[in-house]
């Protein structure tokens, strides 16, 4: 799965590292539902930072789209909201 994360680039991410990745959106969301800005920026750095782990860097100039987009670690906790699905920002 290609994962984007905003303002940084994107990420090649095996589907088996899916699961790992929900658990820690619904840390993400958990805290946008509490209003708990300090909780959310935490929650949100450690997702981003499985991305990374999990994921293998693509090239700047990699065309294919993006089956999934993350906000950059920068991201407010009300622009983050206004990007929510129904199950998150990770689907699955």
């Amino acid at each position: 799965m290609i994962v984007r994360i905003l303002n940084e680039g994107q990420y090649d991410v095996p589907d088996i590292a899916i699961e790992e990745l929900n658990a820690l959106d619904d840390g993400v969301v958990a805290a946008i539902d509490a209003d708990d800005a300090s909780s959310f920026s935490t929650s949100l750095e450690r997702l981003l930072e499985k991305v990374r782990e999990r994921g293998q860097v693509l090239p700047d100039d990699f065309l294919g789209p993006s089956e999934l987009i993350l906000p950059g670690l920068d991201s407010s906790l009300e622009e983050v909201r206004s990007m929510l699905g129904d199950e998150g920002l990770i689907p699955g």
